[in-house]
């Protein structure tokens, strides 16, 4: 059996999908399968097995979004991603797969044997990484209180359901059941503690 070596790849500054900035790294288990081949198709292999590693690798990462969340905004924005949505940070085995088959395609014309290829290093570049970072948090308090508010207009139409069946909407002019539902709407989305009132009059006075 022929001795296994290892590369690190990287990490290089790609851009993925999206046109975003990210640093990425491989770790690349090889070894010469032929070695006939691996000394007389190219000068030096190590050197070749190297360069078409990082090449690989820049290559998948340029067709994969960082983040499903940077996916959906390039497609919101009418934005065209070359592969699939399949993101490098949540991709697990299916972007390992990817850059394995990539880098075995490269290396079978010299002979060498790719063992393992794995994700070794995968962040935003530097120069983008704070604002990435607030921006995901942002993402994600839009996307809770989205769901406040579906599940909010989902009570209201229960409630609303459910005085039809009990008759007890007919008591209620168009401009009181708006009150009514304005009323529960602030008290479901809002994220402060209600403070009671009560109306000792009318509606309308």
């Amino acid at each position: 059996m022929r001795r296994l070596q290892t590369l690190e790849s990287g990490p290089l500054k790609v851009n993925d999908a999206a046109g975003n900035p990210v640093d990425i790294g491989a770790v690349v288990v090889w070894r010469v399968e032929d070695a006939a081949k691996a000394l007389l198709e190219v000068g030096s292999y190590a050197d070749y097995v190297k360069a078409q590693s990082e090449t690989a690798l820049r290559r998948m990462a340029s067709v994969h979004p960082y983040d499903e969340v940077e996916a959906e905004e390039a497609v919101e924005q009418g934005g065209h991603l070359p592969m699939s949505t399949v993101s490098l940070r949540d991709g697990g085995d299916a972007i390992i797969e990817t850059l394995l088959d990539e880098i075995r395609t490269r290396m079978e014309p010299i002979g060498v044997s790719v063992v393992e290829a794995r994700i070794s290093h995968l962040a935003y570049s530097s120069e983008i990484a704070g604002a990435m970072l607030r921006k995901q948090a942002a993402s994600a308090v839009v996307a809770a209180r989205r769901m406040v508010v579906k599940g909010a207009v989902s009570i209201v139409e229960d409630a609303l359901r459910e005085l039809d069946q009990k008759k007890l909407a007919d008591a209620l002019d168009p401009e009181r059941k708006a009150a009514m539902i304005s009323n529960l709407l602030v008290v479901l989305v809002g994220d402060r503690e209600v403070t009671p009132v009560i109306n000792t009059g009318t509606l309308y006075s």
